[in-house]
């Protein structure tokens, strides 16, 4: 109902109503009045509440440091074993035992696997077998080459014994001929005192007895003659004899010479076959110590990829992998900007080489743990990769107990140059918003001040600043959030969590 149509509403029109119609306005003007106060009272309390202000926030503060510091470099690196053994089958079989505890220590020469050794046993004996009658025909032809050297000095001898003979029976027949001139001589000396005998014994002028006696004289002479021909006859049979059993024993000489060279041409071919058959023997042997399979260096073995009872050949998988992982090594890569840099760095190859160079080399692990133990570089790949830029770098790490296992990644930090007059804050003071750094800087007046800044490589747990600092202001490491722009705070020292630490 609105304020027009109650007036035009007669029950207004009478007094009661006109007393009505007071009473609404009287309350409407009470309740106008009772805001009005509720609101002074407001506006009074705010405005005390407002002249109380707030003590300045308590903030920890530290100098800017200015100092030489080293530069750090960072790098993903690869734990990789000093040496890794792939365990291979040099033969071919069936897998019947592993004889090693998987991920453990092994000694070198320790049995890992083994494959059945039946058919290389087999194979052995067969090459032995046949070794051996190899051996016994080269002993055979030994034995008939020495039976044909032995009747060759035989007949040698006997062609020599006949040889002498012959000659002897020469010299016999020489003299027989000698005895023959002489006779023969003889008989002419008695011919002729014959011949003077007879006409002197006509005529008396010898006795009869005399020319009997050159008669007989010359018969005996005659007599010697003929005997001496038969002595040379016979002797001369007798040479001829003897130079046929010289012939004959020149003969077997030769045959028992020929037999000798065949001797020898069956001992080159029986000791070729022993040769061969002993090369099969000793193939034998190897195949046969191949069905062992030894660990060939210490290290830890990783686990079988090959199951027992699986036929293995040595163009198959690996059985499994033996590394030396103390020490260790972990391979990263650098730009080739850097590695120009550490030429400059170390122009003598000495200094290049790990003997000479003495970079220590930190680790830091997966969980973000710094290794205990310090490495050194180790060596450098012989190229730079083209496609990347980068060249490959190992570093060498102690690792006792073998707490390091190949494969794993981390990051190697090294000091690759030193900083002249660094600022440095701690890393805590600054914040990062959307690629920009600030920190908050507290004046002489305690006022704060935030700051863009340029920042550079992360020393520890402290920030190089590059730009926005100088040497002795004073920035805010513990309290930064409980501040703005221009506040007032009450500063303390800040104390290095080290330091509070150590006390």
């Amino acid at each position: 109902m609105t304020l027009p149509s109650i007036f035009r509403n007669r029950k207004w029109r009478t007094i009661p109503g006109i007393f009505r119609k007071h009473k609404l306005w009287t309350f409407a003007a009470t309740g106008a009045v009772v805001i009005c106060v509720v609101i002074v009272f407001f506006f009074l309390f705010q405005k005390e509440e407002a002249a109380a202000s707030p003590p300045p926030a308590e903030v920890e503060v530290i100098e800017v440091e200015q100092k030489d510091v080293p530069v750090y470099s960072e790098w993903i690196g690869t734990t990789e074993g000093m040496v890794n053994a792939e365990i291979r089958p040099q033969v071919s079989g069936y897998l019947l035992r592993k004889n090693y505890t998987e991920g453990t220590f092994v000694k070198k020469g320790q049995l890992l696997f083994e494959i059945d050794e039946r058919p290389f046993q087999a194979a052995l004996d067969q090459s032995s077998g046949r070794l051996a009658e190899a051996q016994g025909r080269l002993g055979q032809a030994v034995s008939q080459l020495t039976q044909a050297q032995a009747r060759i000095g035989q007949t040698e001898a006997q062609v020599a014994q006949a040889q002498a003979q012959v000659s002897q029976m020469r010299a016999q027949a020489a003299q027989t001929r000698a005895q023959l001139a002489q006779a023969e001589a003889n008989q002419r000396r008695t011919q002729l005192d014959v011949n003077k005998y007879q006409p002197l014994r006509e005529q008396k002028a010898v006795t009869q007895q005399e020319l009997d006696n050159a008669v007989q004289a010359n018969g005996a002479a005659l007599a010697q003659i003929t005997a001496a021909k038969a002595q040379i006859e016979a002797a001369n049979a007798q040479i001829g004899a003897a130079a046929s059993g010289v012939n004959t024993a020149q003969a077997q000489v030769r045959a028992a010479t020929a037999e000798a060279a065949t001797a020898k041409a069956v001992i080159d071919s029986a000791k070729a076959a022993v040769d061969a058959a002993s090369a099969d023997v000793e193939t034998a042997k190897l195949n046969l110590g191949y069905t062992k399979i030894l660990a060939p260096i210490d290290g830890i073995a990783g686990i079988a990829l090959a199951q027992i009872g699986n036929l293995i050949s040595p163009t198959g998988e690996i059985l499994t992998t033996v590394s030396t992982l103390d020490p260790i090594k972990v391979y990263f890569t650098i730009s080739e900007r850097e590695y120009l840099a550490n030429t400059k760095n170390n122009p003598a190859q000495a200094g290049r080489n790990p003997a000479g160079n003495q970079a220590e080399l930190e680790l830091i692990l997966s969980d973000d743990a710094t290794y205990p133990y310090p490495g050194r570089f180790f060596a450098a790949d012989r190229e730079v990769d083209a496609r990347t830029g980068t060249i490959r770098i190992a570093g060498i790490f102690s690792n006792p107990g073998n707490a390091l296992r190949p494969g794993q990644y981390g990051r190697v930090r090294s000091i690759t140059s030193f900083k002249e007059n660094a600022l440095l804050v701690p890393q805590r003071s600054v914040t990062e918003l959307q690629g920009i750094y600030q920190v908050a800087v507290v004046g002489d007046d305690n006022k704060v001040d935030v700051r863009k800044v340029k920042v550079g490589d992360l020393i520890g747990s402290q920030q190089m600043i590059v730009d926005g600092l100088k040497p002795g202001e004073k920035v805010i490491a513990g309290g930064v959030q409980k501040v703005r722009p221009g506040a007032i705070v009450a500063p303390k020292p800040y104390v290095q969590p080290e330091i509070a630490a150590g006390n």
